[in-house]
């Protein structure tokens, strides 16, 4: 297994960081690219696996995708709502948004496909976006042992509309995935959510991206959804904005080392949720700087405790944690659940690493509390094949010498780049 010690940095960080392209938005413009009818350029796109999954899929249904890595590109020669394959077997390793939106996605062909993933696909919910197809015309099951999925089956002949509802506390990717394709049936759909819905800024930024390319989408203070049929994405040029996911890393970075750290091209003005990251350390004593251009974040040696509900921007727990330990007093995080069903445990993931370290960590089911530490001593630390846990814990070894992040290469899932980016601010 690969490894990498992280080495204390002995000086402050001070640095301009240009962050590639979001996930997020890139996975969800792949598909909405391939949507439309024309041609779309997509612009400071992210280069990952989980983008590649989607893109290969895309490839395996019969839209053609071109990619310029060089220059962080897509082109998309968009199909007008239709699939060309009848049949395809997709595979999309550890990528749960491209398992998800493709499932909706492939409700608009005319034939028989299968998704499939890795191991660990198969203990990340999908069942009830499943169901909630059914309602609108699709026969979607899972085809694994004992019912796991995927394999997941979708036997379409296109979606008829109409009203389905879905469990809204496991993922908002069920609903996202929903959203994208229901302008392209063959009636309006309502999509209702039971319960309350997790990570509502990642509708939100559904919302914005599906406007964006000309379809709009009726928000009943997210109880319900209504999609009006017959409207169409348009074919455009389109850029994405820096990954605010990712970013996070390194605004905590400046936190960490009492420096500073810009990022451009990521404003104020965001679709993404996960910029409240910078709104977070800025209670926790950071100098957080917004302009036009770009947020700055400065570290002013104060790092005071929080009690926080995080159920809208999970992704930036891992992020928040490995903070604490360096926090005048605890921080405990609440009403995170879902983080249980990511790549990994993150909960009980974080508790465990954590825990190697000697910081005390407090469990619940929703959530967790870490405490500061006087003393962390080195370790080796598993990152379970989570891109979020091998970025998030290589921060702590920023500050403490001796902190081996095993399976590094683990980020390549969102951020390829991500340990040279770090070493560039040595």
């Amino acid at each position: 297994m690969k490894t990498l010690e992280i080495q204390p940095m002995t000086a402050p960080v001070d640095a301009n960081v240009a962050i590639p392209g979001s996930k997020s938005i890139t996975n969800r413009v792949l598909l909405i690219a391939a949507l439309a009818d024309g041609i779309s350029h997509l612009n400071n796109a992210l280069m990952s696996d989980d983008t590649q999954y989607m893109a290969n899929a895309l490839r395996d249904l019969g839209i053609r995708v071109e990619e310029n890595e060089t220059e962080a590109a897509f082109r998309v020669y968009g199909t007008g709502g239709r699939i060309p394959a009848d049949q395809a077997e997709l595979h999309i390793g550890n990528s749960g948004t491209s398992a998800r939106f493709l499932a909706a996605y492939l409700g608009l062909g005319a034939g028989t496909y299968t998704i499939d993933g890795v191991e660990r696909m198969r203990e990340r919910p999908i069942q009830d976006l499943l169901d909630g197809l059914t309602p609108l015309g699709v026969t979607a099951r899972c085809e694994g042992k004992d019912g796991l999925c995927p394999p997941a089956l979708i036997v379409a002949s296109g979606l008829k509309g109409g009203r389905t509802t879905m469990n809204g506390s496991k993922s908002s990717q069920y609903f996202t995935a929903l959203l994208q394709v229901a302008s392209y049936a063959q009636s309006d759909v309502e999509i209702h959510v039971k319960g309350d819905l997790v990570s509502k800024p990642y509708i939100d930024l559904t919302i914005a991206v599906m406007r964006d390319f000309g379809i709009e989408v009726t928000n009943n203070n997210y109880r319900f959804f209504t999609v009006r049929a017959g409207q169409r994405y348009h074919s455009r040029t389109y850029l994405i904005e820096p990954d605010a996911s990712n970013a996070s890393y390194f605004f905590a970075a400046a936190a960490l080392t009492l420096g500073r750290v810009r990022v451009p091209n990521l404003t104020a003005q965001s679709i993404q949720g996960d910029i409240g990251f910078v709104d977070i350390l800025s209670k926790m004593g950071c100098d957080v700087r917004k302009d036009s251009e770009g947020i700055e974040v400065r570290g002013t040696g104060r790092l005071s405790g929080l009690d926080i509900d995080m159920n809208a921007t999970p992704d930036i727990v891992p992020t928040l944690c490995a903070l604490a330990p360096f926090a005048s007093a605890p921080i405990s995080v609440h009403n995170v659940a879902v983080l249980r069903i990511h790549e990994t445990d993150r909960i009980a993931a974080l508790k465990t690493e954590l825990n190697k370290l000697g910081v005390r960590v407090d469990t619940r089911a929703d959530g967790l509390t870490v405490y500061p530490a006087d003393h962390i001593q080195p370790a080796a630390l598993d990152t379970y094949d989570d891109h979020r846990m091998a970025m998030s814990l290589s921060l702590i070894g920023l500050k403490i010498p001796g902190i081996v992040i095993n399976d590094p290469d683990c980020v390549n899932k969102t951020f390829p780049t991500y340990f040279d980016v770090l070493n560039a601010l040595y």
